[in-house]
Formats: C-alpha cells, sequence, structure tokens
C-alpha cells in the first residue's frame, strides 16, 4: 500500500531528494515550498505516472495560516499522510558584533524551528485520533542536523536551531509515543551530515563524508520507515557527533576556536 507524504521545502536539496525518493516509491506528495513554480517544474522532470501523485503548495513554514492552509487543502484533496517531514531551513553565518544581523538570527530560528512547529501542528490532531492501540497514527519527521550537537562558531544561529529542533523532537516523542492501551504517533529525528545540497556547495572548508543527497534520502526513506527514533546521516558522521557531545568544554573550544566560518549573509528574503 502506497503512502502519503507530506514534505517542506521540497523545491530543493534534501527536500527534493526524499520527494524524489518516495515519489520513486509510489506515494501521493504534498509538496511544500514558497517558489511552487520551481515544485511544479521538479513535479515535470518525474516520470509521467508519478506527477497526478504530487500536490504542490506555496506556503512559508515561517507562517502558521500559511502552513494550515496548505496542510488543509491537502488533506482535503489527498487525505490525512502517513508521513509529515519538516524539513524546510536555511544556513548562513552570522556575527554578533553586527546589528544587522539580528534578522538573520530571528529568520533562521523562524524558519529552522517555529517551522517546524508550524509544520506538524495542523496534522496531530488528527493524526492522534487515528491512532489505535498498536498501530500509530502517522509519523512526524524532524530534519535537524549534526551541527545541533555543539554549537559551531560562526554558525550561532543556524546551531542554536537545530539544537532546538533535535530537544522539540525529543520532546515530542516522548509525548506522543505509543504505550500500552494508548495510541500515539512515531517520532523520528534526523540529523544530517554534509549533504551535497545547494546549501552546502559554497562552504569554504572541508566537509568530511560528504553525502549526495539521493543517497541520503535513501537511508532517510528507511529510517523513517523502520521509526527509528534518532539517526544521523552518514554514519561515519554519528561517531564524530558522539565524540563531539561528550568532548570537554575546554578540549572543544580550544579545537574549535580557529574553526573556519560559514560566509554571512545579513539579508534573508
Amino acid at each position: 500500500m502506497s503512502q502519503t507524504v507530506f514534505i517542506t521545502g521540497a523545491s530543493s536539496g534534501i527536500g527534493q531528494a526524499l520527494a524524489r525518493q518516495y515519489a520513486a516509491q509510489g506515494a501521493t506528495l504534498g509538496l511544500v515550498a514558497r517558489r511552487v513554480e520551481v515544485l511544479h517544474d521538479f513535479v515535470q522532470t518525474l516520470p509521467a505516472s508519478m506527477r497526478s501523485r504530487c500536490h504542490c503548495y506555496a506556503a512559508d513554514v515561517r507562517s502558521a495560516d500559511s502552513m494550515r492552509a496548505a496542510a488543509d487543502s491537502f488533506i482535503a484533496t489527498a487525505g490525512l499522510p502517513d508521513v509529515v517531514i519538516a524539513n524546510a531551513g536555511i544556513s548562513v553565518g552570522t556575527d554578533l558584533r553586527e546589528p544587522g544581523d539580528l534578522k538573520a538570527f530571528a529568520a533562521v530560528m523562524d524558519t529552522n524551528w517555529m517551522g517546524v512547529l508550524h509544520t506538524f501542528q495542523p496534522f496531530v490532531g488528527p493524526m492522534l485520533a487515528r491512532a489505535m492501540p498498536g498501530q500509530p497514527g502517522g509519523t512526524l519527521v524532524g530534519i535537524a542536523s549534526v551541527a545541533g550537537v555543539r554549537g559551531l562558531p560562526g554558525a550561532a544561529a543556524y546551531s542554536a536551531s537545530k539544537s532546538a529542533v533535535i530537544k522539540l523532537m525529543e520532546s515530542l516523542r516522548v509525548e506522543f509515543s505509543p504505550r500500552k492501551n494508548r495510541p500515539g504517533l512515531r517520532v523520528v529525528t534526523i540529523a544530517p551530515g554534509y549533504i551535497r545540497t545547494p546549501m552546502t556547495e559554497h562552504n569554504p572548508y572541508p566537509m568530511p563524508f560528504l553525502m549526495p543527497a539521493d543517497r541520503f534520502a535513501q537511508k532517510a526513506a528507511n529510517a523513517i520507515h523502520r521509526g527509528v527514533r534518532f539517526t544521523v546521516l552518514p554514519w561515519q558522521m554519528g561517531i564524530v557527533a558522539k565524540l563531539l557531545h561528550v568532548l570537554p568544554r575546554w578540549l572543544y573550544d580550544m579545537a574549535f576556536a580557529r574553526a573556519p566560518r560559514k560566509p554571512r549573509k545579513p539579508e534573508i528574503s
């Protein structure tokens, strides 16, 4: 039986790779991005038999009303999804010495963290109502990042937002996890390392274990299907993340004090 999957940030990068992966599995897709024309162009690259299963929505994850409208339209057209993937995100270098960068800090947090909440909120109630003991009502997937494990210099906004996503997903997992005689939802956190996407192509520093987006999507879809609570992709970055997590603060500070920084981009539309 084919799945119904709702994906934000589907116009490029990880979101588009996930959309292509699920389309190949015969899923019915709800694809969300601010630029709906890019979504339509992407759908035209899929085999003709898959295109009719794709429903595209122009919406901004920073707006709860925008996301509810997209969710309501998708539910009315395709039904309640089995999987909701909150993927939309932005990554920019920031410098707190620059007053203008405060807007970038706010935009990153609004997109990367509040955007997850805005994506999930319209679906949680109906999904829980659909759940039965032993059969979760659906799966919520949050795309976090290895950058959320420790704060990276020059990436304070991005690291903070992705750390918040990790903790948010953990809270939701405990809150909605099915229990004996209590219906619930699956909650999956996926923390990418370096994935080859437009977001990473201009990074001016080495990116160890760089993973193609299509390979990431295959691994991520498999983890979602299995209901894995938390996973880092590629797996090598999972080892790095665990080491970073336990590294003493003084040693971490010394090791990363002169780490290369992502270029600033204080103007975000």
